[in-house]
């Protein structure tokens, strides 16, 4: 077969800014995958997402921004039960948010339906919630070449019209905590991926989501922001949090971390008071991270006395 021989000259590309939808978890034009366990809060928190951004606000500051449209696309939940009742909860502006109607014919990735739908709507966010309910019956997940031009296909969308494509999947039942290998299946998913997050459950508080960044091409990773899942209060972010993807996996969380650095503040504290200073120094000798240990004092309820210009700790009185 002959193939007419195309070379580009780099002298020719010009350099572009990575624009972000979220910085530095999800950027626009690319792909970015969100993975974890079933029933860990992926769907709740690209839920909320998307009501802060048809309201035309960020993430998580109070910022604001313009209004974007997105298209959520689910595969699993019933629209009127589920997902508009959480999205009216989140006080998401649902005139913002469209579904490609696939009852008769199924949505899959390569789905023409699928760019003629940003293309009409202007999308900056498209959703597909697990990407495992939008492959199509033909392909294989676990095989490579049967994936990689899947990918391959969503990724040059992203790219044409600047959305960010986000990819929901659930994590596969291998019990090694790493978590390159418990992915959606073939490789080539992390690899088309520009940013890949991980969302789990902190053990001991069970009402306690951890995302963290597991793959981040365009930017530095980001540190993993954790969310509460309460009865009575909804959805609420509580903000940076001390657990890394390989300790949320291997269940070797922050409340491990927290009751080792309780188990610290009481053994150092045991004859008497000290002062801020030399505890948090003995700390970090220690690997506590400074964020831990507050955490950990706020359980013991540790007294803080100023004694001159100088913070002393202790523990309280039985």
């Amino acid at each position: 077969m002959n193939c007419e021989l195309k070379l580009i000259n780099m002298e020719d590309i010009k350099c572009e800014n990575v624009e972000w939808l979220w910085y530095p978890f999800v950027p626009y034009g690319k792909i970015t995958i969100i993975q974890g366990d079933p029933g860990e809060g992926k769907t709740t928190l690209v839920l909320q997402m998307i009501a802060k951004l048809t309201r035309g606000e960020t993430i998580i500051n109070e910022e604001t921004k313009e209004p974007i449209n997105v298209i959520y696309q689910t595969a699993e939940d019933g629209l009127s039960d589920t997902i508009k009742p959480r999205l009216v909860a989140a006080n998401a502006d649902c005139s913002k948010v469209l579904v490609i109607d696939d009852k008769e014919t199924p949505l899959t990735m390569l789905d023409v339906r699928l760019e003629k739908a940003i293309s009409e709507t202007g999308a900056r966010l498209v959703v597909l919630d697990p990407i495992q309910g939008f492959l199509g019956a033909d392909v294989d997940m676990h095989r490579a070449n049967e994936i990689r031009p899947v990918m391959k296909h969503i990724a040059e969308i992203a790219e044409k019209y600047r959305c960010a494509i986000i990819l929901v999947g659930h994590m596969n039942k291998n019990s090694n905590g790493k978590s390159s290998y418990r992915g959606l299946g073939s490789i080539d998913f992390q690899a088309a991926a520009r940013s890949v997050l991980i969302v789990g459950r902190v053990k001991g508080e069970p009402e306690v989501r951890v995302v963290c960044h597991v793959k981040s091409s365009l930017a530095p990773e980001g540190k993993s922001i954790a969310f509460r899942l309460d009865k009575e209060e909804g959805f609420q972010w509580i903000g940076e949090y001390d657990v890394s993807v390989d300790d949320l996996l291997a269940a070797d969380n922050r409340g491990q971390k927290v009751r080792e650095a309780k188990e610290f503040l009481k053994e150092i504290l045991k004859s008497g008071s000290m002062t801020q200073k030399e505890i948090s120094e003995e700390a970090e000798n220690h690997g506590i991270k400074n964020k831990t240990l507050w955490n950990a004092k706020s359980d013991l309820k540790v007294e803080s006395v100023k004694i001159g210009n100088q913070w002393f700790w202790m523990l309280p009185k039985e």
